[in-house]
């Protein structure tokens, strides 16, 4: 039952309880089809990876991937709101998967030093990779120095893709101050 290109009420919770019991063969096309639905799927499928096993936020993080930017912010106040270790780390992959979007958020967790947040919005960076680098870089010029090096070890974390960024700004900050 699709309305006007997005999947009604009825048919989201149908592909829920789909990703819930259903085959594998089931599950896939539940998460396509969740994924394909949009902003209206986002809380049913936050609401499921928060009652749910690990299979289901799998999936349902998979879904949240493929609706992209609009599952942001939700995915976050969901994370904030609540201390389940296995839907944070589901939902920081959902938000790495999602990927570019997702950089600035993550980027305040890590300016702001939330304790609950920050080791999955590190890890989120860290496999974004690339996008991550410049707003990383920007954070090595705060004033606080704790975000200078939470910043800095993240980018040396990144391996290649944040080493050489790093090393350029250390380069330059150091030949800036003599």
């Amino acid at each position: 039952m699709h309305l006007n290109g997005m999947t009604d009420e009825t048919r989201i919770d149908e592909l829920v309880a789909d990703l819930r019991r259903g085959p594998l063969a089931v599950r896939r096309a539940a998460t396509a089809e969740l994924g394909a639905s949009g902003a209206v799927a986002v809380e049913p499928l936050i609401a499921a990876m928060l009652d749910g096993d690990n299979d289901l936020r799998w999936y349902a993080a998979r879904a949240l991937v493929q609706i992209g930017e609009a599952a942001i912010d939700p995915l976050l106040a969901a994370m904030r709101a609540g201390e389940n270790r296995d839907f944070r780390r589901y939902a920081m992959a959902a938000l790495a998967g999602i990927g570019e979007a997702a950089v600035e958020p993550l980027i305040d967790i890590i300016e702001c030093a939330d304790p609950a947040l920050q080791p999955f919005a590190a890890m989120a960076l860290m496999k974004i990779g690339e996008p991550a680098v410049e707003p990383l870089l920007r954070l090595m010029q705060s004033p606080d120095p704790k975000t200078q090096e939470r910043a800095a070890l993240l980018l040396c974390r990144m391996g290649e893709t944040g080493a050489e960024p790093l090393t350029g700004a250390l380069e330059t900050d150091r030949s800036g101050k003599r």
